[in-house]
């Protein structure tokens, strides 16, 4: 820097407004190496005249300053290094004056802000950092206040590894994941520019590394290790306990961040994967008790040998199903469940499975039709739900080899004993109660669908709509029910219809419609008051017979329209059927038949947003869900005692379920049911069906996916009536968690909070997820996190409660001030904040907790 430069910087500074009520400006220049002694004399400036400052002469200086001449702007020369406080005779007119120098750590300090020049030296020490205008713009975005040299310290750490604020933290976490990488871009410019020593003895200050070797490797090791033995239960080996840092609880909450950011946890696998085979501990899961690390998250390890040891358990039918549920749901809240949950959830359906055939002690009971019905309905149909959710689970498996096992368990279960032992039961209570007349008294029947349900608006000129989707099975229905009701504002009620048989598509959506006769000619097609039954535009002319504000389309034509082009379709109508079909679509295709439990899902989400599109756009009011017929699925290939030689008789009809035909036949595995419940009697046709769940042998379509018998399955018809209120009554919330500890007063690095689910989930009663952690009042977090899945559908309080545990990070707390308990709605996005509790902390030790 030259004198002209110099000159002016000064006159810059001196034509500067005097600040804080001063009428002048007063500036030091402490030449330190007196480059500029013999130049100063040249020095002229225009506002400000220049006092030398010697060994003898300050009292002077400051005689003019205060005495003599109290308006002028003055520069103080000095061709020395500025004196100690305690040898500064100006040191008070310092106090209200402002420093210059020529020095690079005085220009970078001066331009930072930074008045305290005990911090010279740091700055002089990372010159070369500050030469790079990148380097030095990025340290100055930080907006540092109240300087220390420990900030400065990360502030050049944080730059060097291009962090967008300055947090030591994150220097740590980006060279962990640096090394994660194999780069080392971060640390080689740390060594270059920075001190890596300081980066160092930050670590050993902030979380406890002790080790004599420098190494981010170790340093992974020891942040894992540490993390560990705050949640094992069992003895942490000899060999580990080195790598125990005395600041757990920095470490734990170093760990909980890493594990959980939105974007980062990746990185954190990678290296908790790695670290798992250094440390081995997949065998010390083999030898420790599930209890001593159920709480344990750091390695993905401790969930596969979970996940393994309930496979076996399942598999050899011990029988410890409530332990197993609270197992799974206690794993639900740790870091690995999102990336198992197909696992787990493939577990939790087994389970289920195999305790509610445990339940029933091996036994279908019902000693009539209409017994065994409402056993279907209020508990047997619990099988196909739970055997529908193992397969979508389980379809979504990497390494489906170690479930071979229990999916053979699951299958023998459910197809070799529960369709089998049902399917025959209900076969021969047909042959012994129905076999002249399939009508079950006390059940509405599927042909009555319009007269019991439809009718009534009409006759009231009140617009109702009804949606058939084709299969829709009743355990399907009682899942989407509960959809209804948790995603829309109204009221779902589920209901169901003795549905005909044969259960096959034509003649399930002809009983369906309004109708006074119903015929099936010799071409097998389903006649209707005379009219075809088949395809859309043949039902609206049926409609059309019963309402003149009558409409029939197919879910397809409308799913993509605009509120516009409904209202064009829907005004004005009374009577409106819709067509939806994904799960027969995908069913009955031997290529794709092993889908259609997928399709089942895909339904709901057609259905809710049909729903949802036809209140939003025409304010549909009156709603029916319904379908033609379910079905029968099994995974497992089907032998050839599970097929049946078709009767030798003359079909007018036919599929895998059933034959249509005047004949009647009687033989064995096979029921010969008269159709005159539907048909009358001026044609005598008959539905020749196999007993059970038997197949007749058939060239072409899918064996496993079938419809068109008499099982409960094929037969029992949903019917989803959904009333659109608007009152806030009929609109569902989450269930309400409340902090249920009294005092607000933390005294211990560890505490544990109790939290209470009010009210059990029902109908609309939803669960909430919430993320619990401390911040201070600077929204600083300040613990670790738990999270709390309130779901319990007990009426048992004591099932609706919650423990959680909160570490506290290793710093000074101020019992002035407040610190907050936050709980998070994770499913939320923009109100994620569901409670703010204040609490005090008063720690009466500062330094870390020991276990």
């Amino acid at each position: 820097m030259n004198l002209t430069e110099i000159k002016k910087i000064l006159e810059e500074n001196f034509n500067k407004e005097p600040y804080d009520g001063k009428r002048r400006n007063i500036v030091f220049w402490y030449d330190s190496d007196g480059e500029f002694t013999e130049e100063i004399n040249e020095l002229k400036l225009e506002n400000a005249k220049v006092l030398h400052l010697t060994d003898r002469n300050s009292f002077y200086i400051k005689y003019i300053l205060e005495k003599e001449d109290t308006t002028s702007n003055y520069l103080v020369f000095s061709p020395k290094p500025k004196p100690l406080p305690r040898e500064n005779w100006l040191l008070d007119i310092e106090k209200y004056s402002t420093q210059f120098s020529t020095d690079k750590a005085t220009v970078i300090m001066r331009n930072l802000g930074v008045k305290d020049e005990t911090l010279r030296n740091v700055f002089k020490k990372h010159i070369k950092f500050f030469n790079n205008k990148e380097r030095y713009k990025k340290f100055a975005s930080y907006n540092i206040e109240n300087y220390t040299e420990e900030k400065v310290e990360i502030g050049v750490l944080s730059s060097l590894c291009k962090l967008p604020i300055i947090d030591f933290e994150l220097v740590v976490k980006t060279l962990l994941i640096e090394e994660i990488k194999g780069e080392d871009r971060y640390l080689e410019d740390i060594n270059k520019f920075g001190d890596i020593d300081v980066f160092w003895s930050l670590v050993g200050k902030r979380y406890g590394y002790h080790l004599e070797e420098r190494s981010l490797e170790q340093l992974m090791l020891m942040f894992l290790i540490t993390s560990l033995s705050y949640s094992l239960e069992a003895k942490i080996p000899n060999t580990w306990e080195k790598f125990i840092s005395s600041k757990k609880s920095d470490v734990i909450i170093f760990i909980d961040h890493f594990m959980s950011h939105t974007v980062d946890h990746e990185m954190y696998d990678a290296m908790a994967n790695n670290m798992e085979k250094k440390l081995n501990i997949k065998e010390y899961t083999k030898k420790w008790d599930i209890e001593d690390y159920i709480k344990c998250d750091n390695f993905k390890a401790f969930d596969e040998e979970i996940i393994s040891r309930l496979i076996t358990n399942l598999v050899e039918n011990t029988g410890e199903y409530e332990n197993y549920r609270k197992i799974i749901n206690r794993r639900k809240t740790t870091h690995w469940y999102n990336k198992l949950s197909n696992e787990y959830e493939t577990l939790y359906y087994g389970m289920e499975i195999l305790r509610l055939e445990n339940e029933l002690q091996k036994s279908i009971k019902g000693s009539t039709a209409y017994e065994l019905v409402d056993n279907y309905t209020k508990t047997y149909y619990l099988f196909d739900y739970f055997y529908r959710k193992f397969y979508l689970a389980y379809d979504n498996i990497d390494n489906k080899d170690r479930f071979s096992e229990l999916v053979h368990v699951i299958e023998n279960t459910y197809t070799n004993w529960y369709l089998e032992e049902l399917s025959m039961k209900w076969s021969q209570t047909i042959e012994n109660e129905l076999i002249s007349d399939i009508r079950i008294s006390g059940l509405t029947k599927q042909q009555d669908f319009y007269s019991q349900y439809v009718s009534p608006y009409i006759r009231n000129e009140e617009r109702v709509f009804v949606i058939i989707s084709d299969a829709f099975r009743y355990e399907a229905a009682v899942e989407f029910s509960d959809i209804l009701n948790r995603d829309r504002r109204g009221k779902a009620e589920l209901s169901f219809m003795q549905g005909v048989i044969p259960s096959y598509t034509k003649l399930g959506m002809a009983t369906l419609l309004p109708h006074k006769k119903i015929e099936i000619n010799d071409k097998s097609e389903v006649i209707v008051d005379g009219l075809n039954s088949s395809g859309t535009e043949n039902r609206q002319k049926i409609l059309l017979n019963y309402s003149a504000d009558a409409v029939a389309i197919q879910y397809n034509h409308i799913k993509d329209m605009n509120r516009a082009e409904y209202k064009e379709i829907f005004d004005g109508k009374k009577l409106i059927y819709i067509y939806h079909n994904a799960i027969d679509t995908i069913g009955d295709k031997a290529s794709t038949e092993r889908d259609v439990f997928a399709a089942v899902e895909k339904t709901f989400g057609d259905l809710n947003n049909l729903i949802k599109s036809l209140v939003n756009n025409v304010s549909a009011t009156n709603i029916f869900i319904t379908a033609d017929h379910g079905f029968i699925y099994r995974r497992s290939s089907l032998q050839e005692y599970n097929k049946i030689g078709k009767a030798d008789v003359k079909a007018i009809d036919e599929g895998r379920r059933f034959i249509l035909s005047e004949d009647k036949i009687e033989e064995q595995g096979l029921l010969t049911i008269p159709m005159n419940y539907l048909l009358g009697e001026e044609r005598k046709i008959n539905a020749i069906i196999p007993k059970g769940v038997t197949r007749f042998k058939v060239q072409g379509a899918g064996d496993n996916y079938v419809h068109g018998g008499g099982a409960l399955q094929e037969i029992i018809i949903p019917v989803i009536k959904f009333k659109n209120i608007r009152k806030d009554e009929f609109k569902s919330s989450k269930v309400e968690v409340k902090l249920t500890n009294i005092s607000r007063k933390i005294t211990n690095r560890i505490t544990y909070l109790e939290f209470f689910q009010t009210e059990k989930v029902e109908e609309k009663k939803t669960p909430i997820r919430l993320k619990l952690y401390f911040v201070d009042e600077e929204d600083n977090r300040i613990s670790n996190e738990n999270i709390i899945i309130a779901d319990s559908r007990s009426s048992k309080p004591e099932e609706r409660s919650f423990r959680e545990k909160f570490t506290l990070k290793d710093q000074a707390y101020d019992k002035g001030k407040k610190y907050y308990l936050v709980m998070e709605d994770e499913d939320e996005t923009v109100e994620k904040v569901y409670d703010k509790v204040p609490f005090m902390i008063d720690l009466a030790i500062v330094n870390d907790f020991g276990f």
